[in-house]
């Protein structure tokens, strides 16, 4: 028998369900838990399987004996879930709990987790351990403008860096990360499009420093205890940041916006260039 979970999502909103996934491995011990979401994130997640689903689905799975909605609060993740035919449907609203804006990601699953009967702990999100030894890695993309840091205040971040440096992104990403490494008088190595997942999360995990705005990447330092700089805007820290005290500077100007917009949010463009410089200075590497 199976669980299958739906989190239908990019890197760092499945990086905030780890807790989640974890919780269900203990809890339905002997069953096979099923992610279904992006097959390529596979590698990095406590899961038996990953069935591609992108979005709330459909989800190509008949008759589990648990469904686990993790992807959201709209009905299509629900009826999605429902036309597998699971045994039991745990999501929130119906007979689950009720959705809550305002509670941070991770705590998130794990409360809808617990109003079940399973036990959750939103703090085991590790994936290992911090090595270091590698560049500083820059990662200037995210995946809506709104969550976008200028690229040329990037470059002077960039400048301004002793040591190695290294410019990650997508291979849409690319041509940002040329232009932040041009920008900075080719102070950094561009390897935005170069990297999978798996490679990713190694660079992280051996970097010296991570700067980087609202994205997977500055989940995966959280994961991997890397020191950081992370630049957030519009949506706050108190949602989706760093949950523990740890070797990470936070830098949020208090103005909530539309995450998904199609330009840089006025909250974020009030983080200079001298906070990033400050907060590298205090940062713990």
């Amino acid at each position: 028998m199976a669980v299958i979970a739906l989190r239908g999502l990019g890197l760092g909103d499945l990086l905030a369900a780890v807790p989640a996934l974890r919780a269900l491995r203990r809890g339905f011990p002997g069953r096979r838990l099923v992610l279904a979401g992006p097959a390529s994130l596979a590698p990095l997640l406590p899961v038996d399987e990953v069935v591609e689903v992108r979005g709330p689905g459909p989800v190509p799975v008949r008759e589990p004996e648990v469904a686990v909605n993790l992807h959201g609060k709209g009905p299509q993740s629900v009826e999605a879930l429902r036309r597998t035919r699971p045994g039991r449907l745990l999501t929130h609203g119906e007979d689950g709990p009720p959705w809550r804006e305002e509670v941070h990601e991770v705590r998130r699953w794990c409360e809808l987790l617990e109003w079940y009967g399973l036990a959750a702990d939103p703090l085991d999100l590790r994936l290992g351990s911090h090595l270091g030894g590698g560049p500083i890695v820059v990662h200037p993309g995210a995946a809506y403008p709104a969550r976008r840091w200028p690229a040329e205040r990037f470059a002077k971040v960039v400048a301004a860096l002793p040591g190695e440096v290294v410019v990650t992104g997508s291979a849409d990403e690319r041509p940002l990360a040329a232009e932040v490494a041009e920008l900075s008088g080719g102070r950094a190595e561009v390897l935005a499009g170069e990297t999978d997942v798996l490679a990713l999360a190694d660079l992280v995990r051996r970097a010296r420093l991570v700067i980087c705005g609202d994205t997977g990447v500055a989940h995966l330092a959280t994961a991997y205890g890397t020191p950081s700089v992370l630049l957030f805007g519009p949506t706050p820290p108190a949602r989706w940041g760093p949950l523990t005290d740890g070797p990470h500077v936070v830098l949020w100007k208090g103005s909530e916006g539309d995450p998904h917009g199609r330009s840089a949010d006025p909250g974020l463009l009030r983080i200079e260039v001298s906070d990033v410089l400050e907060a590298i200075s205090c940062v713990r590497w």
